[in-house]
């Protein structure tokens, strides 16, 4: 984000036509991604505020769906990664080939030269290989051969896990966890849901029929925009005490990291965008904490044993941890 972004003027105006253009993505992905509206809500927004979106549950429920359906409603450019033991991070970055004709090394560039990259099953690769996105993911640029690459703007990468199979699997390290903005799981759809899954999937490829209705240069307009929408300082600290509370909570054995406090404020004035909001409430910022904070916390092995779950800690810190009043 470039030091003129901060200047932009965010009026009722603009957070309406904020807030049209998200509600038109979102309407376009729910045609394929059914009865999922807050995991959709959640994916959009993790997008415009220009982060990457980690996707675990079981198989065969959408996340790949999703994730297709995300880059074909904004024309956005996808590049896919199948992750196996066997990958490379070179099948990762891209190579240097020797052009007999020109009797120089050519950068012959990998799928992650992508506006939308799809890490499917990230964890069945060899750390080696999964720290191929380190830099990507931090900086948006590869180093191969010692030279640097930049990767396209906007870069975001949704990669996608299966909790239940362990075997052949390499648990993702923390390092990694935290440079994704957000974790979201799909759930099982309702029965309705279901039904209308089978109607519209059984005989039509609906990833094809949809249409773009933004374009990646929407997508970067609207991360510009992020910034200017107004935080107040009170909320700012209670973004803080959250991220304290998580470092001090005894049954929490590694707390929330300062990458995780910008992502959490990003996120806020995201969702208050998408709401035609010019300002972030403390809404804005609970109902985005789980999906912020819960794959930053790491529990003690003794919360586990008691089967404590990380989402019902973070819920006892959101009730417990009292908004700053605002000084007069």
């Amino acid at each position: 984000m470039n030091a003129a972004t901060t200047s932009i003027q965010f009026d009722a105006a603009r957070a309406q036509r904020f807030a049209s253009a998200f509600n038109a993505i979102k309407e376009n992905v729910q045609y394929v991604v059914r009865g999922k509206p807050l995991l959709v809500d959640n994916a959009i927004l993790c997008m415009i505020s220009g982060g990457h979106l980690l996707i675990e549950d079981v198989p065969g429920l959408g996340k790949t769906l999703l994730a297709k359906a995300m880059s074909a409603s904004v024309g956005a450019k996808m590049g896919r990664i199948q992750f196996t033991p066997d990958l490379l991070p070179s099948d990762v970055t891209g190579v240097s080939i020797w052009n007999r004709t020109t009797s120089t090394f050519e950068f012959k560039k990998g799928p992650v030269f992508s506006e939308v990259l799809l890490a499917d099953e990230i964890n069945r690769a060899a750390p080696k290989t999964q720290s191929a996105l380190l830099e990507a993911m931090a900086e948006s640029q590869v180093t191969v051969d010692g030279n640097t690459h930049q990767l396209p703007d906007p870069f975001m990468v949704v990669a996608t896990q299966n909790p239940i199979e362990q075997e052949g699997t390499y648990p993702l390290p923390e390092s990694q966890l935290d440079r994704f903005q957000m974790k979201v799981s799909v759930g099982y759809p309702t029965r309705e849901d279901e039904l209308a899954i089978l109607h519209t999937h059984e005989s039509e490829n609906v990833i094809k029929k949809l249409q773009p209705v933004a374009s990646v240069q929407d997508i970067l307009k609207m991360s510009q925009m992020i910034s200017a929408v107004q935080i107040a300082p009170a909320l700012r600290s209670y973004i803080v005490l959250l991220a304290e509370a998580t470092r001090n909570h005894p049954a929490i054995q590694l707390g929330m990291s300062p990458r995780g406090t910008l992502s959490l404020q990003k996120v806020a004035r995201a969702k208050a965008a998408s709401r035609g909001r010019t300002f972030v409430t403390d809404d804005d910022i609970k109902s985005s904490a789980v999906a912020v904070m819960g794959h930053r916390i790491l529990l003690r092995p003794e919360a586990g044993l008691q089967s404590t779950s990380t989402e019902s800690v973070i819920v006892s810190i959101l009730q417990s941890v009292p908004i700053p009043q605002a000084r007069s």
